[in-house]
């Protein structure tokens, strides 16, 4: 996966996972917000999402607040660059061998 920018994407079959499990129906969901704007927990249908992974979708504008949900939880939805993200991850993926997606998913 190529990162937009400088920012090293974190995680990478992390945040493809998520970006897979987002899809273009499940928003992640944003619970409470500190001093910066930023959530303290996220989470995709009750799954906890990885800090890191979800500050640099926010940071790098592939996802964007969508509204709040009855219980006030942000809803962040894929943006139309989060979304050719998500393909080209997905394309990236597949073109790899069982070795090259082994190392990826120990080492990151």
């Amino acid at each position: 996966m190529i990162a937009s920018g400088n920012t090293p994407i974190p995680n990478r079959a992390e945040t493809l996972k998520v970006l897979r499990l987002m899809g273009d129906y499940a928003p992640m969901l944003m619970l409470g917000a500190d001093v910066d704007g930023y959530g303290v927990r996220w989470t995709i249908d009750g799954q906890p999402i990885q800090p890191a992974i979800a500050r640099y979708l926010m940071e790098s504008a592939y996802v964007a607040d969508s509204g709040k949900t009855e219980l006030g939880a942000r809803k962040l939805a894929l943006t139309e660059s989060g979304t050719q993200f998500r393909k080209d991850g997905l394309i990236w993926w597949t073109g790899l061998s069982l070795v090259q997606k082994l190392k990826i998913m120990v080492f990151g």
